[in-house]
């Protein structure tokens, strides 16, 4: 009989169509895994969105909610991370009575790359991982524009590539270059022009917990 532990899949590679096929089949416990692996993510994703810590926390909920009732129709045409934060994003849409999610139309476009800040020194990822540069970061990425803390958001908070963050914004590669460029600059200015030193927000895992209780007790009351 095999056997799974939910305390192993943060240890080892979980094969997640494995998982999904599980779950369908009734071990909805295993749920846990997909909540603590995406937790993170959609977290950030819902901050991007101004939301506060309490509003992304109901939209998380949410957004499990709508994985699990929906397992069956994921197909794996695409990544089961892609699909999650899709749904994600439709919530984050809906809960702003938006239905679609439009961007401009890019004349020139430079691949160059724009640094965070004009210290050649300093690197958004290491700072991404910089605990000590969290709220100010936060509070500059409130005041661009929603596209453009999305883009960030994607590529600079949660690691996407380029290929993965079009894909869920459904647009072109190269115009999330130009627009991951254009954030990165907006986003510099507003730090020099505020701050004398940044930081960016993460995820505290402390509601990690929480949040798994939360969902697997939903999840629970559906099947009765």
């Amino acid at each position: 009989m095999k056997v799974f532990r939910e305390d192993m899949a943060t240890k080892v590679h979980i094969d997640e169509k494995d998982i999904i096929q599980r779950i369908i089949q009734g071990e909805k416990d295993l749920f846990k895994v997909i909540v603590r692996k995406y937790n993170p993510i959609l977290y950030k994703i819902g901050r991007s969105y101004n939301y506060n810590h309490e509003d992304t926390q109901d939209l998380m909920q949410d957004s499990f909610i709508d994985a699990y009732k929906n397992l069956n129709q994921f197909k794996g045409n695409a990544q089961l991370m892609t699909w999650i934060i899709r749904i994600m994003m439709n919530n984050c849409y809906r809960k702003k009575e938006k239905s679609s999610f439009k961007y401009e139309v890019v004349k020139d476009i430079n691949d160059q790359s724009v640094p965070l800040f004009s210290n050649p020194d300093v690197n958004t990822e290491k700072m991404a991982q910089n605990h000590e540069l969290s709220h100010i970061i936060e509070k500059s990425l409130e005041k661009l524009p929603e596209k453009y803390r999305i883009v960030f958001s994607l590529r600079e908070i949660n690691f996407l590539n380029i290929s993965e963050t079009a894909e869920i914004l459904q647009t072109t590669e190269s115009n999330v270059k130009v627009m991951l460029n254009r954030a990165k600059a907006m986003l510099r200015l507003e730090i020099e022009n505020n701050y004398s030193k940044c930081e960016l927000y993460e995820f505290n895992l402390i509601y990690c917990d929480a949040m798994v209780e939360a969902v697997m007790k939903r999840i629970n009351e559906l099947e009765k």
